[in-house]
């Protein structure tokens, strides 16, 4: 079994918790392979984190010609939440896919977090995850530039140069004092630091030869297609690191545990360096020696 495999969902007797996805797969196989190495994702970032939960995820995959109606839209959540509550506690999930599909959860299960607050929830959770994310920046600088004054946002001496799919976002990141690069060429872009923001896989065999970024750090989970691809990063002497809150909490509370990811991080990266490793088997190393200090029996004196 895999250091963090989704088999091990549960920490001790604690539940599981990750995120919900919908998006568009070309085979419903795509979405139980993406379930699955997200799970994998979230139970090592929890036991790295030093959170007593397991790492789980919920997909709704969509088929590529699928007309997403809102009709369907919510037919998928209400089937999700059935089986979220039929889990009675031990999966609990969170917006992947936006705060309002978490409404349509909550009537179903108590177990979906994020819900806009005029419903009952915390609201949407992307403050907590934009305060870890320069927490990690900050750490990941340090130890690649040997200073975190180059993490910093604008408001500390950074440009940032924005990148998205969706074009109606580049008014809003020009008007915020950002650049622009188009998809095609932002792992290229000239940058002290790449930021993968959104979906993972990004970072394979093929890209890893065009970024121009030596520090990599982003929210995004599974920014390596696989563990191999780590190798061809360091030898390229990248440094590539994840950070991204990965317990549902309320957003003072949040806010507080996500500055913590920079403490994280270097722990990490320490690891890393002393050992002669990439970052990715020192996360494993750590996730593994918690998982089992956590399954171990105990004796009954």
């Amino acid at each position: 079994m895999p250091p963090c495999s989704p088999d091990r969902i549960w920490f001790g007797r604690r539940p599981a918790v990750g995120g919900c996805r919908l998006r568009r797969y070309d085979t419903w196989q795509g979405g139980l392979t993406d379930a699955l190495r997200l799970s994998e994702a979230m139970t090592c970032k929890a036991a790295v984190a030093g959170l007593d939960f397991g790492g789980g995820k919920s997909v709704i995959a969509l088929g590529r010609d699928t007309g997403l109606t809102p009709e369907l839209r919510e037919a998928a959540l209400e089937d999700l939440g059935e089986l979220i509550a039929s889990l009675a506690g031990s999966y609990r999930t969170g917006p992947d896919t936006g705060p309002a599909d978490m409404v349509v959860l909550k009537r179903f299960s108590p177990y979906a977090y994020c819900a806009p607050e005029e419903h009952g929830g915390t609201g949407d959770s992307g403050g907590p995850t934009a305060t870890g994310v320069p927490a990690a920046l900050r750490a990941g600088a340090r130890h690649v530039f040997g200073a975190a004054s180059c993490a910093g946002l604008a408001a500390e001496g950074a440009h940032a140069v924005v990148s998205d799919v969706d074009r109606f976002r580049k008014d809003a990141a020009l008007a915020a004092g950002c650049g622009w690069v188009e998809p095609d060429q932002a792992l290229s872009a000239p940058a002290d630091i790449l930021v993968p923001a959104a979906v993972g896989g990004v970072l394979d065999e093929a890209t890893v030869p065009r970024l121009a970024a030596p520090l990599i750090v982003g929210p995004a989970d599974n920014q390596l297609t696989d563990e191999s691809v780590a190798d061809a990063l360091a030898g390229r002497g990248i440094v590539c690191a994840l950070s991204r809150e990965s317990e549902h909490r309320g957003h003072e509370a949040a806010h507080r545990w996500v500055e913590g990811i920079g403490d994280t991080v270097t722990r990490v990266l320490d690891l890393a360096r002393s050992t002669g490793v990439t970052p990715q088997p020192a996360v494993r190393r750590i996730a593994e020696a918690r998982l089992a200090a956590a399954t171990a029996p105990v004796r009954a004196d």
